[in-house]
């Protein structure tokens, strides 16, 4: 199981369509959190606070499976980014304990 981070960026309607899709995303997020596989989740923040974004660090079995993942994600689906990537990511600080 790898981690990955889904980087999303919203579109000029992102802070409504936000509003309007954010249950369904949580939804969307809640059976991966309930195996313990969202390391982080939260928005993207511009300087004066607003969301512009989100970010969300996840384990999945591979970068297909991470990238099908987030292509199904209400926020990609609906539109609320603009612009979206998934990326393979390696932990190296705080090193993660041996199990």
């Amino acid at each position: 199981m790898g981690r990955y981070v889904l980087i999303g960026r919203d579109g000029a309607r992102g802070l409504a369509l936000r509003k309007q899709h954010r249950p369904a995303h949580l939804a969307n997020l809640a059976p991966l959190a309930e195996q313990g596989r969202v390391v982080y989740a939260g928005p993207l923040l511009d300087e004066a606070g607003s969301p512009c974004g989100s970010v969300v660090v996840f384990e999945a079995e591979s970068l297909a499976a991470a990238r099908s993942f987030a292509a199904g994600d209400p926020y990609v689906v609906h539109g609320v980014f603009e612009s979206w990537e998934v990326l393979a990511s390696l932990q190296v600080f705080p090193e993660i304990p041996a199990s």
